[in-house]
């Protein structure tokens, strides 16, 4: 008995979690992306959302323009991103995830077409995965933090990524110029957005059809087969609205019934009812005065550009980009609150707390938290050159910085 329970106990102790194999402590933060300035800055998820250190995401530059400056057809490119998308400025930070474990940031960058793992107690590059073509775009990473979805905006392709290594996994062929990319909660489905040629100035109605194939791809996750297109060209038309069909940030509801979807052009969003295939209503919300009509002054042809939703699914929070406001929209009677007055405002996001909505001001490089409940502004803070995307995201305990 006695050597039993002597067995027992060693095989108990040997299961036991040891310091070194325990799971890192971690901290919840905001990763923001200072796309002109080629950094990331690491906020608090919620509170005052303080900075709590920065992270370069371009630590081969040197080597990386080197590349690019012996090769003419990649140099034209990225000239051409400078000059378009890149509004005069080169593209180095476009996305960003952390890893389940804390240990890396993966990023896209649009200027260098690719994607990187960077170490965040090092700040070196674990992986380098160029993408098709000449530009890295949005992405996504899969409920359980393991997969990275990237679009490639040239090639007319999205690539999933496995995140600790950097292997490609598969693949998709998508419309013209993907764009946004979305799990659905179960890991089971991936979204792709694309938003067709956005870089020209044929804005007017009639000229649309040459903005391209714009449509949404859905794939099974683990096959990267397509399950469903959907274009939304004659749901909008069937609803009475002669708006762009060029999808842009979106919002599921909690249930993934709903998707709330804005487009090229448009200062509103659209509700579309997912089992039913329709669209089912419309926001128009406030144009500013003092924004000007014109199409062709849209940056990349987005007048609205950032949506968020709370966690219990009752309000959603609109970038007004072109007209220089964010605002909480009820999403029970679509009736917006205070428009909250900000500088190009580019993406929203959500408070590791639900509390807030968290909105990049590329116009002004701070980060700005709308209170959800009474949609007025909480605070802003300073960050670096031209913020967009802002993610939720976990690094180690007590990291401040590389």
């Amino acid at each position: 008995m006695r050597a039993r329970a002597f067995l027992l106990g060693a095989l108990m102790l040997a299961a036991a979690p040891t310091a070194a194999t325990a799971e890192p402590a971690l901290q919840e933060v905001l990763l923001v992306g200072n796309n002109w300035e080629g950094t990331a800055d690491v906020l608090a998820s919620t509170g005052d959302f303080h900075r709590i250190g920065r992270i370069d995401v371009v630590p081969d530059k040197d080597e990386r323009l080197r590349e690019i400056y012996l090769n003419p057809v990649r140099l034209a490119f990225f000239l051409g991103i400078r000059e378009t998308v890149g509004e005069g400025h080169d593209q180095f930070v476009d996305d960003m995830y952390s890893t389940p474990d804390g240990s890396a940031i993966v990023v896209s960058r649009p200027s260098f077409a690719d994607v990187v793992s960077i170490d965040t107690g090092t700040g070196a590059i674990n992986w380098r995965f160029p993408v098709s073509g000449f530009r890295a775009d949005h992405m996504a990473v899969s409920p359980d933090g393991l997969r990275v979805a990237v679009s490639a905006s040239t090639s007319n392709r999205v690539h999933v990524l496995d995140i600790r290594t950097g292997a490609e996994l598969g693949s998709f062929a998508t419309g013209d110029k993907p764009h946004e990319n979305v799990f659905s909660a179960d890991g089971r489905y991936l979204w792709n957005m694309s938003i067709g040629e956005v870089n020209n100035d044929l804005d007017a109605p009639f000229l649309d059809p040459l903005k391209g194939d714009r449509r949404i791809t859905v794939v099974d996750a683990t096959t990267f087969r397509q399950v469903r297109i959907i274009d939304m060209r004659p749901r909008l038309d069937a609803f009475g609205a002669d708006n762009s069909d060029a999808v842009r940030p979106v919002a599921f509801s909690p249930d993934e019934s709903v998707l709330y979807f804005q487009v090229s052009f448009f200062n509103g969003f659209f509700e579309y009812d997912v089992p039913g295939d329709r669209i089912s209503r419309v926001k128009t919300l406030p144009k500013n005065p003092a924004t000007s009509d014109d199409r062709t002054t849209f940056v990349n042809d987005s007048r609205h550009h950032g949506l968020s939703m709370n966690p219990a699914g009752t309000k959603l929070c609109v970038a007004g980009t072109m007209d220089d406001y964010a605002t909480v929209v009820d999403r029970a009677t679509l009736r917006e609150g205070p428009l909250v007055t900000a500088s190009k405002p580019y993406w929203a996001t959500v408070s590791g707390d639900g509390a807030a909505c968290v909105i990049s001001e590329s116009g002004t490089d701070q980060v700005t938290a709308i209170d959800f409940a009474t949609g007025q502004k909480i605070t802003s803070v300073p960050v670096g050159d031209h913020p967009q995307r802002v993610r939720l995201a976990h690094l180690p305990a007590g990291w401040t910085g590389v």
